[in-house]
């Protein structure tokens, strides 16, 4: 204990820290076999996701995570927005932001999708999921980027997370590559 703070002082430290807000509750489904090459895809998923929470200070909250395949993420891209092809991520919350609700809702990540993206542009596959762990996470807590203005907030966002997993800004990459 610091001087003169006395043994109650330590404890009341301890007490706040028992206190904290719990982290965000990750459920990580996998739905393809596929991703049984990356065997640290779940725990690289987890990390980044949890980082993005804190960087968003997020309020308890609850979210499943679905690594699955270019063919499921097809169908699903079609039947929700439309689009009859594969995409790296979709995200799906559960209801309004800022409803108060500790069910944020649904990211969708696709191998193949997610493989071919990191060959065809040189990152490592493991710090693309991370990204798009990453990105996926800020759509379910409102996040968007539409605008220029929008991407240029989550995008900001996005890269100080990834720097803070000590993994490469995205956008830096693709910057240098034009």
């Amino acid at each position: 204990p610091a001087r003169g703070q006395g043994l109650s002082g330590v404890r009341k430290r301890r007490r706040r820290k028992r206190n904290r807000a719990e982290p965000v509750k990750l459920e990580i489904v996998i739905r393809s076999a596929l991703w049984r090459k990356q065997r640290t895809a779940q725990s690289v998923v987890r990390k980044a996701v949890l980082a993005a929470a804190k960087a968003a200070s997020t309020a308890p909250a609850e979210l499943a995570i679905v690594l699955t395949d270019d063919s499921t993420i097809r169908t699903l891209n079609r039947d929700w927005r439309g689009k009859n092809a594969p995409t790296n991520v979709l995200s799906f919350p559960a209801s309004r932001v800022g409803q108060g609700d500790k069910l944020l809702g649904d990211i969708v990540i696709a191998y193949e999708t997610l493989e071919r993206e990191s060959t065809d542009e040189s990152r490592d596959f493991l710090h693309h999921l991370a990204h798009l762990a990453v990105h996926g996470f800020l759509h379910l807590i409102g996040f968007d980027h539409e605008t220029d203005a929008q991407a240029e907030e989550m995008e900001g966002l996005e890269s100080r997370i990834m720097m803070r997993l000590n993994m490469p800004d995205p956008y830096v990459a693709r910057e240098s590559d034009n």
